[in-house]
């Protein structure tokens, strides 16, 4: 079967899609993000709910945000104050959920150097979440308390869709459950209304390929993995 060029456009923005943790400083227009948010909202959702709501962060309210998040994040004395409103990971992990975590984990931190007993370093970089890891852009997700599981799966091909429209315009993104434990910093910073839950963030820019983090390619099992043909 010969591709079109149509599919190898399609196919490259989703294959170059990365979870990128290092970014440049330069501004992403807002008439791209205007565009990106508005084709992503082509995402199918149950008898067309469209159950997503943005927060689009830039300059001080970003700022703001950040050094909020980060104070609670490196303040042990009131860490018990903050705890996530849905669980994203399993409770329980076992293989090979556990396997790939790990993998990931520790392939980032031999990019960084960071050692397994290096433990401030290990805190500092997972803290470099909360800046959005330096994109000029934030993005926050929140979704209605009265929606329910299916809600939150088309809310993921909305979010899907707006990491592959980035990638057409050639910019790039970094999905963050890491920010749903502080979402009584963002609901206070943003004066999210009482029926919205924080969903997650994107970190939204160019990537910064010097940086060595941006060199991290993680790993997929093959189709023959998690696919069975059944006639």
């Amino acid at each position: 079967m010969i591709e079109t060029p149509e599919q190898k456009i399609v196919d490259a923005a989703i294959i170059s899609r990365r979870s990128i943790r290092a970014f440049l400083q330069n501004a992403v227009a807002r008439e791209d993000i205007e565009k990106i948010l508005e084709v992503s909202a082509r995402a199918p959702s149950g008898t067309n709910t469209q159950p997503w709501k943005v927060y689009v962060l830039t300059g001080a309210i970003k700022d703001r945000l950040s050094s909020e998040i980060t104070q609670a994040y490196t303040d042990a004395a009131t860490a018990q104050e903050h705890v996530e409103e849905y669980s994203y990971y399993p409770r329980q992990w076992v293989s090979p959920y556990i396997d790939r975590r790990r993998k990931v984990g520790w392939d980032l931190y031999a990019l960084l150097g960071l050692t397994r007993e290096d433990k401030a370093g290990m805190q500092m970089q997972h803290g470099r979440n909360y800046a959005f890891f330096d994109a000029p852009v934030g993005l926050l997700f929140t979704i209605d308390r009265i929606m329910e599981q299916g809600s939150w799966l088309d809310y993921g091909m909305f979010l899907q869709n707006i990491m592959v429209a980035a990638r057409g315009r050639g910019l790039d993104t970094c999905p963050q459950a890491a920010f749903t434990q502080y979402h009584k910093v963002i609901r206070n910073v943003l004066a999210l209304p009482d029926n919205e839950m924080v969903v997650c963030g994107m970190a939204l820019g160019y990537a910064d390929m010097n940086k060595i983090e941006n060199t991290l390619q993680t790993e997929r099992e093959p189709v023959a993995g998690f696919v069975k043909f059944m006639e």
